[in-house]
Order: structure tokens, then sequence, then C-alpha cells
């Protein structure tokens, strides 16, 4: 009996030890499966492909060998010369790759930094490099996350680009020491910064000196640097001015995405359509043409993979979701209903388990459910109404709050002195008329972007089409200035002056009405050859004639002179009949009767940029005479007023015009066309002419309604009087008068002279002739 008794117990413990062995086999197999399961949840490439270059991971649709791509947009270079540690570039190029986000369409690049060094003495060190050209060499523009930014404490930084869009600006960074610097301020003190504009792939930056190269600031700041960064991974600090020297990228940012199609256009073509994992969705790309993949909410992992996005197991995450027994659900999860006398979700977020009277838990849990959905109804019900009504008053406030900051009550103080009976005055348009008439600012809308704002195609009740813009700054110290240039402007009655029709005042910003114009701008009929047919002579005079006689209009004829401060050729407008209209009075000032010149932050657009206004920060009518004088020069030329393309020293057309008269080569930059088709002297009057609203001293250059009557009448004589088409010059008392210098000792000479508008060549000759320095102190 003790036997079988023993052969009983010793089977029961081989059962046991059968069940325990199956068990542990259960947790191996299980513990195998999570594994399969959270590497392929890693996997973020194609199965073959290479997922890294170095320490940098290269996600699919990227890949660096063929098959592993999804096309040569996405194609990585792992650059093996340095075996140890490989570096992914973007193809052709020597631009390294730091980092390639799926999820924010980002790709982090490495940006070359401009710099220009000098000695005690004042010399360049063998360090400068004051030019960098960048060429991304792919479809991926650079991100409006990245900023342009200058630091020095005598610098002038420029960044241009060609490819794509055309596009230049720059800023000046100055200081004289240390202690004026404010870390994490770039306003223009040590450091200044420029917003990157949608649509731009490639681009150059430059720096140099704008005073005395760095002499007087060389202890502290020996060198100037310009850059393109992102804005979050640059933040300026005063010992940049000397620790910059010692590096040379920053990280930039490119946006990508998927294609040229938006998401509803690909998914047409299933075979080419990117998004391949069951639980991913698609976003439209937000700069341009094509789309993004990302995985659903509750899934993770690489949405361009077939299967790539898998669950997240919310109940393995720490905290546990759930205060009950947690079961996970794909997208999702679970949790379990809580013990009995208890009442809840459940959720750790949510209302949990609370204890209820045990002895009805029934009837308890019935009431309480009956109460909470008629709570829930009655807070819905009336959340809603109080919701909708304190949103209504909200926007209510907030357009009165706009209404009032930006200078609603002054305006209408200022029409009600103003109507005097007309009606003819400007309109005050409320926010929806506007957003109706541009279909709550479709992008299809856009009729263009600037430094200022943008511009949208608008559609009044009445079927009036018109311009509005929509600004992107407020200053509100200058509300009352802005108020009376509104005025001011809506009076403006010229035939060569876009109209103002109004103003909304109910948002953040104010938005102006203005008459539309149809026919483009000049720059585009000048410099696109593809959309627009060339100008001919005839119609070049016609316009350069009316925009002289605007501009005069705005300096000496309206009730209070006004300098429009960005005179350039994508700022004159034609209409149907080639009639020019000036436009864009976003940086323009109003000058009291009582001044002659204002002092003013520099703004502007270089290669139209007075030297004397960018040097002295005095704002005078003369400044729109110089850059007139460049508009001048491009009708003749048919070149653009700054470009990359031609060589260092003649970017700057303006410098490369005067310089191109000093050595009698006119006819080698005159536009081929004109010289065909033109009167020769005809095409070297306006030259001449365009050298004397070049001079760099103010007070030497004509002024605009000079300059207006010198057009005016070889527009409609063919030549001015003052010179005979034999080429005899008339000593007549006008050509005496004509556009003479202040200076007493040049007076009486010919602007076909060689001493042309001036007595000395100190202006243009003693300047270098090379972009970033319009001005030198040897022409003072």
């Amino acid at each position: 009996m003790a036997v079988h008794e023993l052969m009983q117990q010793n089977y029961v413990l081989r059962s046991y030890e059968l069940l325990l062995n199956l068990v542990l086999l259960g947790l191996i197999l299980l513990i195998s499966v999570s594994k399969a399961i959270t590497v392929s949840e890693l996997k973020l490439t194609k199965a073959g492909c290479s997922h890294t270059c170095g320490s940098i991971t290269i996600p699919y649709p990227f890949g660096t060998s063929p098959g592993c791509y999804y096309n040569e947009s996405f194609l990585i270079t792992c650059n093996h010369t340095t075996t140890s540690n490989p570096q992914p570039f973007l193809p052709h190029t020597n631009i390294s790759i730091l980092n390639i986000s799926i999820t924010d369409g980002l790709l982090r690049v490495a940006s070359s930094i401009s710099r220009d060094c000098y000695n005690n003495l004042g010399n360049l060190t063998n360090s400068s490099k004051p030019l960098s050209f960048t060429y991304t060499n792919s479809s991926f523009p650079l991100s409006t996350r990245n900023k342009f930014t200058a630091v020095g404490c005598d610098t002038i930084g420029v960044i241009g680009s060609e490819r794509g869009r055309y596009y230049g600006t720059g800023c000046v960074a100055l200081c004289n020491v240390t202690e004026d610097v404010i870390n994490g301020s770039c306003s223009g003190v040590g450091c200044c910064q420029i917003p990157i504009p949608e649509g731009i792939f490639d681009f150059a930056t430059g720096v140099q000196s704008l005073l005395d190269n760095h002499t007087d600031v060389h202890g502290f700041n020996p060198c100037g640097y310009a850059f393109v960064a992102d804005e979050n991974a640059y933040n300026f600090s005063s010992s940049d001015l000397m620790s910059l020297q010692n590096r040379e990228t920053v990280p930039m940012l490119l946006d990508w995405a998927v294609g040229d199609n938006n998401c509803a256009q690909a998914k047409k073509n299933l075979t080419g359509y990117a998004c391949r994992s069951g639980n991913s969705e698609c976003l439209n790309s937000t700069y341009g043409s094509g789309y993004r993949c990302i995985c659903s909410q509750g899934f993770e992992g690489n949405p361009y993979l077939l299967d790539g996005c898998r669950d997240i197991d919310e109940c393995k995450t720490t905290p546990n979701p759930c205060i009950t027994t947690c079961l996970n659900l794909p997208g999702s999860f679970h949790c379990s209903s809580c013990p009995k006398g208890y009442s809840g979700d459940g959720k750790r977020n949510g209302t949990g388990c609370f204890a209820v009277d045990g002895r009805n838990h029934s009837a308890v849990r019935l009431s309480v459910a009956l109460g909470i959905c008629i709570g829930l109804l009655v807070m819905l019900v009336g959340g809603s109404w109080i919701y909708w009504g304190l949103k209504k008053r909200k926007l209510i406030k907030l357009k009165v709050k706009f209404f009032q900051q930006n200078g609603g009550l002054l305006l209408q103080q200022q029409l009600s002195h103003s109507r005097g009976g007309s009606t003819d005055t400007t309109k005050v348009f409320t926010a929806e008329e506007l957003n109706k008439a541009t279909n709550n600012y479709d992008e299809s809308r856009v009729l263009g972007q600037g430094g200022y704002g943008t511009v949208y195609k608008g559609i009044l009740p009445d079927n009036k089409v018109v311009a509005i813009k929509k600004s992107k700054i407020c200053d509100q110290s200058q509300i009352e200035q802005f108020i009376n240039e509104v005025i001011v402007l809506s009076q403006i009655n010229h035939r060569n002056v876009v109209k103002l029709l109004g103003c909304c005042l109910e948002t953040e910003v104010p938005l102006l009405v203005y008459e539309f114009i149809t026919n483009g701008t000049l720059s585009e009929h000048i410099h696109d050859k593809v959309q627009y047919s060339s100008l001919s002579w005839e119609m070049r005079l016609k316009i350069a004639s009316e925009t002289a006689e605007a501009i005069g209009y705005l300096h000496s004829s309206a009730s209070m002179p006004i300098i429009h401060r960005d005179i350039k050729t994508a700022n004159i407008l034609l209409d149907s009949n080639y009639t020019a209209k000036v436009s864009d009075f976003g940086a323009s000032r109003l000058v009291p009767l009582d001044h002659t010149q204002l002092t003013t932050l520099v703004q502007g657009t270089l290669g139209y940029l007075d030297p004397e206004y960018l040097h002295t920060s005095q704002i005078t009518e003369k400044s729109d005479v110089y850059s007139f004088g460049v508009v001048l020069a491009e009708l003749i030329t048919g070149q653009k007023a700054l470009s990359f393309e031609r060589q260092e020293g003649d970017r700057n057309l303006a410098m490369y015009f005067v310089s191109s008269m000093k050595e009698d080569r006119l006819l080698e930059i005159f536009d081929s066309q004109l010289v065909t088709e033109a009167n020769v002297e005809q095409l070297k009057v306006v030259a001449n002419l365009a050298k004397c609203c070049l001079r760099v001293k103010g007070e030497e250059r004509p002024t605009m309604k000079e300059v207006a009557s010198e057009l005016e009448g070889l527009k409609h004589k063919g030549m001015h009087p003052w010179r005979q088409l034999d080429g005899h010059d008339l000593n007549s008392e006008e050509t005496e008068y004509l556009l003479k210098p202040s200076d007493p000792n040049n007076r009486g000479k010919d602007i076909h002279g060689d001493t042309s508008c001036s007595n000395t060549t100190s202006g243009f000759d003693s300047m270098n002739i090379e972009i970033l320095k319009p001005y030198d102190h040897g022409g003072r």
C-alpha cells in the first residue's frame, strides 16, 4: 500500500514537472514572439537595405543604394572615406545630413557660415570666406523655420537666390562695446535676423564690413558672420562675436514631401502611392506640392513601409492607463469593469473606481448612470449654448479691441473731418466682407508675397475686383502715422499711383484694399521672357516717364510729401494698356512740412538702397531718386538690380552701370533689342539721366520733378531740345539749368560730357565696385 501511494506521488510530481516545462516553453515562445514584434516595430527600411550611415538613421523613403529609396529625390550618399565614421550627404553636394524626421517631414543638414576676418590693421586674414554658395541639388526647399542671421559689430550680411524663386535681402549688425549686446536678441545690435520665405531651394550668403574693417571693434569682434540656421538651433550670445570663428557649420532644416500631387490625386494611383501601411494617414504638404504619411493615432513606426505602422501597446506604458485590468486593442485600449461595490470607468485619467452602497449596488449603479446621462445631456446642451455665446461675445470684443488698437476711432474722426460733403473717401470694410471677397483667403487667390505681407485677389458684392493686402506685422507706436497715411493715400488721385480704396481694422493687423491691376509687374515684363514678350523702347520710355511723374507727385504735389522708400520694378504694376502704376506703400513715410529728412530704421530692397541712406539712416526724397536710377538702369540694360550670375565686382547693377559709363562701354551692357530698335542718342541721354540719379551724395541728384520733366520731353519730342540729332549741344539757359549739381564749381556742365552731373568723380569712382559695399569712406 505504501509503495502504491509512493508511485502515485511520483506520477503526480512528474505530471507537475511536465506541466511546468510546458509553461516555461510557452513563456519562451511568448518572449520570442514579443521580441520579434519589437524588432519588426523598429524596422525602418526595406528588407536587405542598410538603415544607417555611420551614426545617422536613414529611414525609408530615403535610402543609400538602388531599390532602397522611393525615387531619386530621396537618394542619400553615404561617404565611407572615413571608415570609422561614415557620413551621409545630399547627393552631388558637400552638405552633410544630421537627422531625418519621418513624423515632421524635416531634413536637418549642416549649413556653411560665411565669414570675413581682419587683423588689427584692417586687412583680411586667411580665414576669411565672405561668400558661401549652398546648392541643395534636391527638390526639398528651405523650411520657413530657418532664419537668415548676421553676427558682428561692423557687419552687413546678404542672402540671395535665383533658382526656383528670385530672392534677395540683407541686414546690418552694429555695436561699439559688448555691454550693448543683449543675449538672445537679434534686433541689429551685434546680431540681426530675417525670416526665410517659402520656395527657396538654393541660396548664397555673403558678409562684409560696413564701416572700418572691424578695426574699432577688433579686440572683441575681429570677424563678421552670415548664415542660415534653424531658429530653434541657434540662440545668439555675446560670446559668439569671438567664438563663431571656430565654428564651420550650423544646423539648417529642409522640408521634404513625396511626389508632386496632393493626397486626393496620389490615392488614385495606388501603385505609386507612398502611404503603404494599413494604419497610416496622408497629409498634404504645407509648403507646396506633394504629401507626407503618418501613422494613425495609437500606432507607431514607418508609414512608408508595408505594415510599417504597428499598434502601440498602451497597457505596457508607464504609468498603466488603467487602475483595473488593461486590455490592449488595435489603436486603443480598454479598462475592465470596477469590482463589486465600486463604480467608474476604471481609467487612471477618467473617473477611476469609487465605492457605492453595497446594499443595493444595481439600483445605485442604475441611478448613477441615469444621473450621469441626464447631467451630461444638460451640460452638453447648456455648455454648447454658453460656448457659442461666449465665443461670439469674445469675437465681437476682439473685433472691437483690434478696431480701437488699429486706430479705428482716430480714422473715423479723420474721415468725418475730411469728407466735407464728398462721398469719395476711404471705405472701412468689415472682416466678414473681406473674408467673403477672398473665399476665406484661399491660396488660389494669392497674387503675390513680399516682405511686408501677402496680396490676395478679392471680388466685392458688386463684382468689383480688388487687391487686398494682408500685412505681416503691426507696429502699435506707428498707428497714428498709419491712419494719416491711409487718409492721405486715399485722397491721392493720380493715374500712375495705385488707388487705395479702403481698409479693415477689425483684424489683428490692418488690411488694405487697393484697385486691381491686371498686367503684372514691370520686373516680370523685363526679366521673365517666357511669360511676357519683350517691351519696346517706346514702351519702356513711356513707363519710365509715368513712374517718374508719379513719384514726383508724391514728393511735391501731395498734401503732405510722401517718401516711398521701396521703389523697384517689382512695385511698378502695369495695366492692360501698359500704363505704369506705383504700388506697395508698406515702407512709405509721410514727411512733415517742416522737415526735409527723417531718421528711420534702414528698410528697402538690396540693390535699390540709397548708399547714403544705408550709411546715415537719414531718409530723404533723394533716396527715392537713387532707387529710380536703378529702375532706369534695369530698363536700359534688361539686367537685374542684383545678380550673382555677374562677376563679383559687377553684381550690383548700379555700380556696374556707372563703372561701364566711366569706361565708355555702355553699348556692351545695353539691352541688345534696344540697340537695334532705339535711337542710340536717346539711350545715352537716359543713361546719363540714370547716372545723375545714382550719385552717392543725395544733394547732387536731381529732383523727381526734374527727372520726370526730362523723360516727358524725351518721350514726346523723340530727343530732348537741349541736344539736337546731329550731336551739337545747345548752350541754352535750360541746358545750363538741367540737372545741375549743388556745387557752384560745376555749373554749366553738360550731362553728356565726361564730368556729367558733378564736379568730381569721387562718388562712384572711389568706391570698390563690388557687392555688399554700397558706400566707402573715400567717397565722402
